[in-house]
C-alpha cells in the first residue's frame, strides 16, 4: 500500500487501515460497534468491542499485506490472547455483570495495492 506521494505505508497505517475496514464490515452486518482500541487500566487491550444482538464481541484485528508469510490469525499467540482477555475483563468490570453471552473473535484484513481488502473473521478463536 503507498500514498498518493508513492511512500509506502508504515505497519501502524495498515493496521489503522484494516481496523477502519473491520469496523465497516461489522457495521454492514448490522453489528454495532461500542469501543475501538480500549486500554484496560490495568493493562490489556481490545482492538474492537462490538455487539451483534446480546451478544457481546471482543475483536482483535490482525492487517497483512497480500503475499506475507501465514495468515493474520497466526500472530494472535498466548502473550496477545492474554492481553485481549485481560482488556475485556475489565470491560465486563465496567459492565458489572459477567452475565451476558461473548466471545473473541479476529478479524484478518488482507490488503493489496489497487484492490479491495479480502476480510475473513473468525470466531471464538479463544
Amino acid at each position: 500500500m503507498n500514498h498518493d506521494n508513492g511512500e509506502a505505508w508504515s505497519r501502524n497505517q495498515i493496521g489503522e487501515f484494516g481496523e477502519r475496514v473491520a469496523r465497516d464490515w461489522l457495521r454492514s452486518r448490522g453489528e454495532k460497534v461500542l469501543y475501538r482500541n480500549y486500554r484496560a487500566p490495568q493493562g490489556g487491550e481490545v482492538d474492537i468491542v462490538a455487539r451483534r444482538g446480546k451478544l457481546l464481541l471482543f475483536i482483535e484485528v490482525k492487517t497483512r499485506r497480500a503475499g506475507g508469510v501465514g495468515r493474520p490469525l497466526d500472530a494472535v499467540d498466548q502473550a496477545k490472547q492474554e492481553l485481549i482477555e485481560r482488556g475485556a475483563n475489565s470491560w465486563l468490570k465496567l459492565l458489572k455483570t459477567r452475565n451476558i453471552p461473548w466471545r473473541f473473535d479476529v478479524i484478518e484484513v488482507i490488503v493489496e495495492e489497487g484492490r479491495l481488502p479480502r476480510v475473513n473473521r473468525v470466531e471464538n478463536v479463544f
